[in-house]
């Protein structure tokens, strides 16, 4: 069928959708959800949409189709009903509790990142991934797929280091500090970010407080170049696109099974040879135990094996959040102030020179903690943190005061005297997010008191930072039904009464 163009100017989330009018889709004999091929100079597969305000005879296409195939408006393009995609038959044999080889999984994510999968079916092989259990060798030939179906970084050098989070704890801003210690002493490390999707700030939200992120991979390779570090949002970079279009569906379903695929196969784009990667455990963290933390670290470590990725796991205390503030503006101007030696974070220094402390291990130094500890102290890291601000955009003459933070504060004190006996990571991020963050960056939360600590009563516990006023009316309302940190003394053992059937809200966090 001959159509032409009707170019709608909107963006379909990454996948070539087009829209036809009632009576040509009946032409073509096809539903809303199918595919047609349309072909001009070039030819792709789109997922159909119908709808009555297009004309008949035109074919209504997103940006992503019009710029694939390089359409004007009233141009004309040939459509018909496109095959049956094979990767269907095999995401069918998943649901069917089938093991699935590394061919039948490059199809499905070829298919999945050419757009010829629509949501249905992606939900339906995600879901079929939790239910029946990922192994490994299928997580092999995800991370290899989702690596092969992406660009690449081709970094000139034999070892190149990075690291990675799995996750679920707030205020971890420790890549603002290990990037430049790691960078210091020579080595390559291309940390590419991800943005918040559930919790406060993502690495890349922190870092931009600072910086420009959003590069082209050939961008990326020149402020590697000069500065040996970077820290990026690999969004921009188009590495392991498939990936992206995973986590979107994991989010809306609230599961998680390809965490470990996403993670190696963004570091095996990157290059990687050597990984650190961190697994936060305990109340409030993915990991509740450090039992289930063991054995995922088991995994992650034969997947490195299978990948030619040289990787060591630490576990990490996930119970509250690192560092004495959460939100992008709050956490990198901490960060600064640590990197400058203007502030004492006890538990973001240990964790810092921790993670960078076996990246140095793990390249064959001795004592990797101290090391890493002498070159944060030295100020040595804070040079190269300037050379990166620098290199990739930003002030490098940055101080933490000139960092821009919401100037509307709610001040929440003790209702009694004790200690911190807990601190809930899931209301803690409930709290940040209704304040504004990630989006507004100056918005989040400073803590005055963590877990151990004496609280006198009236003394205060935390203080919520946004830049619009109405934002902290949410935070009221939270905060009338929900305690984020628990006061009492050691010996008290009731942690709260339940006089009726209670609402139990399920953390869950995904961010990559």
């Amino acid at each position: 069928m001959l159509l032409k163009v009707k170019i709608l100017n909107i963006d379909s989330g990454g996948k070539p959708v087009v829209f036809l009018n009632d009576k040509d889709a009946d032409d073509l004999n096809i539903t809303a959800s199918e595919r047609v091929t349309v072909k001009s100079k070039k030819k792709i597969t789109s997922i159909v949409n119908i709808s009555a305000t297009i004309e008949k005879g035109f074919l209504g296409v997103t940006e992503e189709v019009r710029k694939i195939l390089s359409l004007t408006q009233n141009s004309k393009v040939t459509v018909d009903i496109a095959p049956f995609p094979k990767s269907l038959q095999f995401i069918r044999n998943k649901l069917s509790g089938k093991k699935l080889l590394y061919p039948e999984i490059n199809e499905i994510v070829r298919d999945l990142v050419d757009g010829n999968l629509n949501e249905n079916e992606i939900s339906a092989f995600v879901t079929a991934l939790h239910i029946d259990k990922i192994d490994l060798d299928e997580a092999t030939s995800l991370s290899r797929s989702m690596v092969d179906t992406g660009k690449t970084l081709c970094i000139d050098k034999k070892i190149i280091v990075d690291k990675h989070s799995i996750g679920g704890v707030p205020g971890d801003k420790t890549t603002l500090l290990v990037v430049p210690i790691i960078a210091s002493e020579g080595f390559i490390i291309p940390k590419t970010s991800s943005r918040a999707i559930t919790s406060v700030a993502g690495t890349a939200d922190r870092a931009e407080v600072l910086m420009p992120v959003e590069f082209t991979a050939n961008k990326m390779l020149q402020i590697l170049k000069k500065a040996n570090g970077c820290i990026v949002w690999g969004g921009a970079i188009e590495l392991a696109p498939a990936d992206e279009i995973f986590v979107k569906t994991e989010f809306s379903l609230h599961i998680d099974p390809l965490l470990l695929p996403s993670i190696m196969s963004k570091k095996k784009a990157v290059g990687a040879t050597h990984l650190v990667v961190d697994i936060p455990t305990g109340r409030g963290a993915k990991m509740k135990t450090t039992g289930e933390a063991d054995l995922l670290a088991r995994d992650i470590i034969e997947l490195g094996r299978r990948l030619r990725i040289h990787t060591h796991c630490i576990v990490t205390f996930g119970e509250q959040p690192i560092g004495n503030s959460i939100g992008p503006a709050l956490e990198a101007k901490e960060a600064l102030e640590v990197l400058m030696n203007q502030k004492q974070v006890p538990d973001l220094i240990d964790k810092t020179c921790n993670i960078a402390g076996s990246m140095f291990e793990l390249l064959g130094k001795k004592d990797g903690y101290l090391l890493a500890k002498k070159i944060l102290e030295s100020g040595k890291a804070e040079k190269k943190m300037r050379d990166i601000i620098k290199t990739q955009g930003g002030n490098s003459s940055v101080l933490p005061e000139d960092i821009k933070i919401g100037n509307h504060t709610l001040f929440i004190r003790s209702e009694k005297s004790g200690q911190v006996l807990w601190m809930e990571n899931r209301i803690i991020v409930d709290i940040g997010r209704a304040a504004g963050a990630p989006k507004d960056k100056g918005a989040g939360i400073v803590f005055n008191k963590k877990i151990g600590d004496h609280v006198e009563k009236g003394e205060l516990l935390f203080t919520i930072f946004a830049e619009k006023s109405h934002k902290l009316d949410r935070v009221k309302y939270i905060l009338t039904n929900q305690s984020p940190i628990g006061i009492g003394k050691r010996s008290d053992m009731l942690i709260h009464k339940i006089t009726e059937s209670p609402t139990v809200e399920r953390t869950f966090v995904i961010d990559r």
